[in-house]
């Protein structure tokens, strides 16, 4: 069997931690016995608003953390940046974490990251068709085309769950690796027979009008858990008073932007090109302090299922 590039990304970044000891990832001191420096990888996306939202009103701070953002194409560069020690934290989707874990990668969540709305037709993601197309339905995908960010991930354990769901063959639903910002002139263009998109990518398959069929997030699990943020174990056993304090203040930012969604909106705009008008119009996902520990171990039976597992990863040692 190929290699996995993820697996092959993993591997090398834990073996620069070994050859290293491991002390690479320990947060760098600040001069004078300052604030701890924390540098987090995140994706320039709606689902970490939080992060930055709790920087901003000083979460980190009070806790003697000088948090850094630095943005990543994906959490496929977050997750060995987070093991070589190049980030201390970082934020991945659930399957990549699953994934990795069931590499032997020694990683460890700290904090849960977003959830779905839990709402059919009302999530912060959908899967769309033209608006004239003959899907009607999820099972209909079978032996078409669906976009999807990236290959062998959460988009797909997703959109398989609304097909099966749905009375469908999902073994036969072929996918294709398209850029968010690429779906929908790719959909429109008939290059594709269906898209999978989240915010604020949704609102423009909306505003051209395409037809949402499924919201997948939903079809998969209860109040899913999308995304976490996590850290390596070489951290976590080095500097444990460390991660307690950035989960504390990443506890402390969920609940802040699940309660105050105005201020979501505006946060986004100070990390995002998003208009001020779009911003408004946008489904926000549910941000709980807590992971739903339940949908994690269904999304794990989902990837075992489809065969993007070969066995389920220990989910008590991943999670906190």
């Amino acid at each position: 069997m190929r290699r996995s590039p993820l697996l092959a990304l993993l591997t090398a970044a834990t073996l620069t931690l070994a050859a290293c000891g491991g002390s690479g990832d320990d947060a760098p001191a600040a001069p004078g016995g300052g604030p701890d420096k924390v540098n987090t990888g995140v994706i320039a996306i709606l689902d970490v608003a939080p992060i930055y939202l709790g920087k901003e009103k000083g979460f980190f701070s009070k806790r003697n953390i000088d948090l850094t953002l630095t943005t990543a194409q994906g959490g496929a560069a977050i997750l060995p940046a987070v093991l070589s020690g190049q980030y201390q934290f970082g934020f991945s989707n659930t399957i990549s974490l699953l994934l990795a874990k069931s590499q032997n990668a020694p990683v460890k969540v700290v904090s849960n990251g977003n959830n779905s709305t839990g709402v059919d037709g009302k999530d912060f993601a959908g899967l769309f068709v033209k608006a004239d197309s003959p899907i009607r339905s999820p099972k209909d995908l079978a032996g078409r085309t669906v976009a999807a960010n990236t290959l062998k991930n959460i988009v797909e354990t997703s959109v398989k769950s609304s097909v099966k769901k749905d009375g469908g063959d999902a073994a036969a639903v072929k996918f294709t690796e398209l850029p968010f910002p690429e779906q929908l002139p790719a959909l429109q263009a008939g290059r594709v027979d269906a898209i999978f998109v989240v915010e604020p990518f949704q609102q423009a398959a909306v505003a051209a009008g395409a037809r949402k069929i499924a919201s997948s997030y939903v079809d998969a699990a209860p109040d899913l858990t999308v995304a976490m943020y996590f850290t390596s174990q070489q951290l976590l056993s080095g500097n444990p008073d460390l991660v307690a304090r950035f989960t504390e203040a990443m506890k402390e930012s969920l609940a802040y932007a699940d309660a105050h969604p105005d201020e979501v909106r505006t946060v986004l705009g100070t990390y995002t090109q998003i208009p001020a008008a779009v911003r408004e119009a946008l489904v926000l996902p549910k941000w709980p302090p807590d992971v739903n520990r339940q949908s994690v171990e269904t999304l794990a039976d989902l990837a075992v299922a489809d065969g993007l597992l070969g066995q389920k990863p220990d989910i008590a040692a991943l999670l906190p």
